[in-house]
């Protein structure tokens, strides 16, 4: 895959092995494909929401969408002082969303956009790529959102590639590659459909 432009079917083909593209702004935003062993994952059914948050999302502070801003939320996830999402990766993300494997979750208040998250759909995989937000804990009520209806959907593997602090609080957990694999397996078997939001 090394040195191939960036397409919807390359991504694809990528995302089936474990793979994914990062760009690296320190070396010309050349994009490189990483498989993390051990790999972050947060297991649908022991997603936990922390209890202030949980509070917020009964509040119903923010309208949540599906793919309405797709394009909006990867270049508010791009845009950060250090990004790996190039324009490239920015690209190729938008033409996978205009395929239907792309996804997008939007929170917006007052008819802005306060925050969201966005990734990549396969089988009854979703593979979260970035996150942002404007308004506090507006990509946490999106992120609460999306395993709700990837539950409901009957989706098998949220994979956050990494496990971080700030994921960790939800049950993010770190798996060995063999493990991954075979979890990614088992969800690339199965093919629900995108659910409605």
């Amino acid at each position: 895959m090394d040195g191939e432009k960036l397409t919807p079917s390359l991504l694809l083909r990528a995302y089936r092995m474990g793979a994914f593209p990062m760009a690296h702004p320190e070396r010309d935003n050349a994009v490189y494909w990483h498989t993390p062993d051990p790999r972050g994952v947060l297991p649908l059914e022991e997603f936990h929401v922390p209890g202030t948050l949980a509070k917020q999302v009964r509040r119903d502070l923010f309208c949540v969408t599906s793919d309405r801003a797709f394009h909006d939320v990867i270049r508010a996830c791009a845009d950060r002082e250090t990004t790996w999402i190039s324009g490239d990766i920015e690209r190729a993300y938008t033409e996978l969303h205009e395929h239907g494997h792309a996804h997008s979750v939007e929170c917006w208040q007052d008819g802005q956009l306060a925050g969201g998250l966005y990734g990549v759909s396969l089988g009854g995989a979703f593979f979260g790529e970035s996150m942002f937000y404007r308004v506090s804990n507006a990509s946490k009520v999106a992120l609460v959102h999306l395993v709700g209806r990837l539950r409901a959907a009957g989706f098998r593997l949220l994979d956050t590639q990494y496990a971080t602090p700030h994921l960790e609080q939800f049950g993010v957990v770190e798996i060995p590659k063999e493990k991954y694999e075979k979890q990614l397996d088992e969800a690339l078997a199965v093919d629900p459909a995108w659910p409605d939001f």
